[in-house]
């Protein structure tokens, strides 16, 4: 897995990364397969069952830049642990919501657990940050594999916790408590020095819309933001439509288990993929694969249907986030790694945040049946797919004219 000295910094942060992944990141596997069914126990209007987990992402979005800009100037240790605060608060607030039947408060505790998200989906660039650049794909891709014990455990404490206690989803908010401070005590292992003073003024003085017209970043940002929203949007409603076409909450959990193993299964041998035949190939097959999910959801209701393009919207996400994110840490210096990130995640959540309000409704109120709403939201995928693939060719044609591939 790991053969050269150079990198002996980054296996060791690495090991730390994925061992937040595997525990601590349980939470927000937790979340996603409750938020929901706990959000549809609380509100009485339907189409608001998904706002908790609307407001997770939001508070991800807002938090992306203040906690990318903490980084630059504390260290990723620091930035990290606020993040492992948030989402403690966010637990603790959110059993206070479901104990007192409050949704309100129950909304606020999301939108705090949303800080945890953000931190957490730094990981995937701290594990560059020592990294000699053949390497980095290759840690980005291990430390997202790190997941897979999460997918895998996640899950199965949902089914222990979330009728352990008198009052629904309580028990799973509390074991969220619980995994945070265990991210905190990891933590304090980390070590990744400071980014170096601003040395290469050409970089540190991009304008965001400098940014913006550099290719490979404008088109990182696009396709990392259209993989993690498609994700989103259909994932958010996999639990109310399984339940509401017949089947029982377990039959969502273990359709969501196999969503996420397929999200992170890939992670073992996408960064080698990655070196082999380049970012835009990796992240065009992701595109294709979560077209292809897409068709599988719209032919049938029945739990072959839904397990068959769960899996594939995973598969589907690996390959186009972790192409995109590589295709991002090669495309900036590392003295501009605050600025950048941050506003890669602003722009990536802000459009996981459009797509997880719009699932609720989409699910719940765009046709007569939880049927008629899953066609819905699976449909709504084609504009987000046609808008990375337009963002792919214009790529492919700036580099064919550069000559550079």
């Amino acid at each position: 897995m790991f053969k050269d000295d150079e990198n002996s910094l980054a296996r060791r942060n690495l090991i730390i990364l994925i061992l937040a992944q595997a525990t601590v990141g349980n939470q927000m596997v937790m979340i996603f397969i409750v938020g929901g069914l706990a959000g549809q126990s609380l509100v009485t209007n339907p189409c608001f069952a998904t706002l908790p987990i609307s407001l997770i992402v939001m508070g991800s979005m807002l938090s992306a830049n203040p906690l990318s800009l903490i980084m630059q100037k504390y260290g990723r240790r620091a930035g990290f642990l606020l993040g492992t605060l948030g989402g403690a608060l966010g637990g603790i607030i959110g059993c206070i919501g479901l104990y007192l039947s409050d949704f309100s408060i129950f909304l606020i505790g999301s939108f705090l657990s949303g800080i945890y998200m953000s931190a957490q989906g730094f990981y995937r660039f701290a594990a560059t940050d020592t990294a000699s650049k053949g390497f980095k794909p290759k840690a980005i891709s291990y430390v997202m594999a790190g997941g897979l014990i999460s997918a895998i455990i996640g899950p199965q404490l949902v089914k222990l916790t979330s009728s352990s206690l008198i009052i629904p989803f309580l028990g799973t908010y509390l074991t969220v408590i619980l995994l945070n401070l265990i991210g905190a005590f990891l933590f304090l292992y980390l070590k990744i020095p400071l980014p170096r003073p601003e040395q290469n003024k050409h970089y540190g003085s991009r304008s965001y819309s400098q940014i913006l017209k550099t290719p490979e970043l404008l088109v990182a940002i696009i396709c990392a933001m259209v993989a993690y929203a498609l994700m989103n949007l259909v994932m958010t409603s996999t639990p109310l439509a399984v339940v509401g076409c017949g089947f029982t909450e377990n039959n969502a959990a273990d359709i969501v288990s196999m969503h996420v193993l397929a999200m992170f299964i890939p992670s073992f041998f996408t960064g080698h993929l990655i070196v082999r035949f380049g970012n835009i190939k990796i992240i065009s097959a992701g595109l294709l694969i979560l077209s292809a999910s897409g068709i599988v959801a719209l032919s049938g209701i029945s739990l072959a249907n839904f397990s068959i393009a769960l899996v594939l919207l995973g598969i589907g996400w690996n390959f186009g986030f972790i192409g995109a994110t590589s295709l991002l840490a090669n495309s900036h210096a590392p003295e501009e790694r605050g600025k950048i990130q941050g506003f890669n995640d602003f722009i990536v959540f802000g459009g996981v945040t459009v797509a997880s309000l719009a699932s609720g409704g989409l699910m719940n109120c765009a046709g007569s049946s939880a049927a008629s709403g899953w066609n819905a939201v699976n449909i709504a995928m084609l504009p987000f797919l046609i808008l990375a693939g337009l963002a792919i060719l214009f790529l492919s044609q700036n580099n064919r004219t550069n000559n550079t591939i």
